[in-house]
């Protein structure tokens, strides 16, 4: 009996393991939405190499695993749900042929493989990792490609053995979203620029932005002859014909009081003498875009109160072009921009600006028509529509003036010219701009290479310092906390541009989702961005703002820095330990300083992922180091609190990835 009683308890745990043992199964990289976890700026593919060719190493083929340019970075939550890693790493032999690539993956912090340098035509080295227990793992392709093209590396064969039906998440971005400024007051206050640029003779348009209880009324003394201003509105519209600078004193009145602002409007030859501000579309709906999204942008801009900030323009991006026609042979909307001019019109009856896209190639970058053509009339053919990406190039036949001619004529505000623009084209575009009778500011865009850095000044209003950012601290840190270098040659009418804005709600490459910047590194976004002087284009849909992001973009004191007349980048002044000191000079004699953990980003492999353990760090910022002597008085600007008087040193914790942004002010 006893023996019987031992077999049946043992064929019952027997049972009981069986049953509730864990199965795995292989899951292929290139199976799951691989972009979705990419935190690089180029982007990812699955089954081939980066770009979009047959996945070839040292003359082998592989059918499984995920391509990769440049510098890349996969960050994948495991939760301890897988128990290995494993694939075949190399440079794609179309890659380019001296850079070396080091490939690593890293899990918890802990570096489980590093294949040291590869170059092209090296042999495939195997990777085999065991994940068992590890919730964060890093892939990692370091190179310095230093702007460098088809520097492509591939993960072929790449799979994780998975645990039961489990498959990998994005990293969580879970931090809280704390807000830090308080709501504006009731009384009145003016939020517009305090400097205005017009060309003699064009229309002019300004909005009076003001925050404060509704209903208000809006006065303006001494303006110049042939502007009018609409005191419900705020509207200031007419020309002026006389070049000069004129002082205006502008009020904001409401039961509640009266505020006034001194604006200087200069009529002359430049225009954008602040930063433009405002909202573009790529980010939020890329090809997608069609008037009634855009309508909706402009409406939510005001229900929002953003233009009550000084937010001010809606521009189109990519995908609203049809083909050429018209009076003027000019690039005409297609067919889900169906009343093209009224949508223009009823932007600019909310006190809004309108922007618009263009390239001076044949095709765009989503593959609409450009400003060019191999043909005469400028026609596009089917066989140009289904190999759109052939035809990225400047045709023999270029169309700048009757398109600048439409775009005025439509009363476009704003042109951003897009795909990496050269000399020659920018230079036609601006003369075309000039010519059209309306002042539209003119952005280049992408990576307007930094040793063409004069003509870009001369030519144009922004030009684009660096490639299409991404929601992630990586795509961020290359495009804004690396712009020393440029920061002497940005002031008005002329502005460095680190691209859109990336919080809310983002596509870039992906679903639209919540940007995977923390909050931390929100702050840090619209911080760094406003001490740049750089132009504010929100990049989310604004309808689905929340109240922390919506709290990020309506401080008015951060904003002011961005608008600052004087127009000065921030330069960086201290690196060291982990911290970033950029220092920004006003016009009224202050200065605005940032002050960033950035946790030596780019040093180590593991600093390039988000672990979760990460911590806030002390800093002392030593005055007389950054060429600060005497005593000044601090205010938190994101808080809008004084902190005191300072001589000599200040001591503040700064989170991970996050910054305090301090205004000082000379104690005299």
């Amino acid at each position: 009996m006893k023996r019987l009683t031992q077999l049946l308890l043992a064929g019952f745990c027997g049972l009981t393991t069986a049953t509730y043992a864990q199965q795995t199964r292989p899951v292929w990289l290139d199976e799951i939405t691989i972009k979705s976890f990419s935190e690089g700026i180029p982007a990812v593919l699955g089954k081939t190499n980066a770009a979009g060719d047959s996945m070839l190493i040292n003359g082998r083929y592989f059918k499984h695993g995920v391509g990769v340019n440049a510098t890349s970075i996969l960050a994948f939550f495991l939760d301890g749900k897988a128990t290995e890693f494993s694939a075949l790493v190399g440079v794609d032999d179309k890659g380019n042929r001296n850079l070396p690539h080091t490939f690593y993956v890293i899990g918890d912090r802990n570096i489980l493989f590093d294949s040291g340098e590869m170059r092209l035509g090296d042999a495939p080295k195997p990777v085999k990792v065991n994940l068992t227990g590890v919730k964060r793992l890093g892939l990692l392709v370091k190179v310095n490609d230093e702007g460098r093209t088809k520097v492509y590396s591939n993960w072929a064969n790449a799979q994780l053995v998975m645990l039961d039906n489990h498959l990998p998440k994005n990293i969580p971005n879970d931090g809280e979203r704390y807000i830090l400024t308080p709501p504006a007051p009731k009384t009145p206050r003016i939020n517009s620029p305090t400097v205005f640029g017009a060309r003699p003779g064009n229309p002019f348009l300004y909005t009076i932005a003001a925050t404060g209880d509704r209903p208000m009324t809006f006065a303006a003394n001494r303006l110049p002859k042939g502007l009018v201003l609409d005191p419900k509105t705020g509207r200031i519209t007419g020309s002026v014909a006389e070049r000069g600078t004129y002082a205006v004193t502008l009020s904001a009145k409401n039961a509640l009081g009266t505020a006034t602002k001194t604006l200087k409007i200069r009529i002359g030859d430049t225009i954008s003498l602040t930063p433009p501000i405002g909202w573009n579309g790529w980010n939020s709906w890329a090809r997608l875009i069609d008037q009634e999204k855009v309508i909706a942008s402009a409406d939510a801009l005001v229900k929002m109160g953003l233009r009550d900030h000084g937010w001010t323009y809606i521009n189109i991006d990519d995908a609203w072009q049809g083909k050429r026609g018209g009076p003027l042979n000019a690039i005409q909307p297609n067919e889900k921009f169906p009343r093209f001019k009224e949508m223009v019109d009823y932007i600019h009856s909310l006190g809004l600006k309108t922007g618009i896209y263009s390239t001076p190639m044949i095709t765009s970058y989503a593959g609409y028509v450009g400003g060019s053509s191999d043909f005469e009339d400028g026609h596009i053919t089917d066989e140009i529509i289904a190999n759109k990406r052939s035809y990225r190039y400047v045709g023999k036949y270029q169309f700048e003036a009757a398109d600048a001619r439409q775009f005025a004529e439509w009363g476009i505000d704003y042109l951003k010219y897009d795909w990496r623009i050269e000399v020659p084209s920018a230079e036609r575009m601006a003369v075309a701009l000039k010519q059209s009778g309306r002042d539209i500011h003119y952005s280049i865009s992408n990576s307007a290479p930094f040793a063409n850095v004069k003509d870009w000044v001369r030519l144009t209003n922004s030009y684009r310092t660096g490639p299409d950012i991404r929601d992630s601290w990586n795509s961020l840190f290359v495009s804004a906390f690396t712009l020393d270098k440029w920061a002497p040659h940005g002031g008005p009418g002329h502005w460095n541009d680190p691209d859109m804005m990336i919080v809310g709600n983002v596509t870039t490459g992906t679903q639209l989702h919540p940007t995977r910047l923390t909050p931390d590194e929100q702050y840090s976004h619209v911080s760094l961005f406003s001490l740049l002087a750089a132009p504010l284009l929100i990049g989310c849909p604004l309808e689905q703002l929340d109240p922390f992001t919506l709290n990020l973009l309506t401080n008015d004191e951060v904003i002011a820095i961005d608008q600052d007349p004087l127009g000065k980048s921030a330069r960086l002044v201290m690196e060291q330990d982990g911290f970033q000191v950029w220092k920004k000079p006003l016009e009224d004699g202050s200065w605005a300083v940032g002050l960033f953990n950035v946790g030596d980003f780019g040093k180590t492999p593991q600093s390039y992922f988000r672990w979760g353990d990460e911590t806030a760090r002390s800093f002392t910022l030593d005055l007389v180091k950054i060429g600060l002597n005497g005593a000044f008085t601090f205010r938190d600007v994101w808080r809008q609190q004084d902190l005191g008087k300072f001589y000599g040193t200040f001591k503040t914790e700064i989170p991970h990835h996050g910054v305090v942004m301090v205004r000082m002010f000379p104690v005299k």
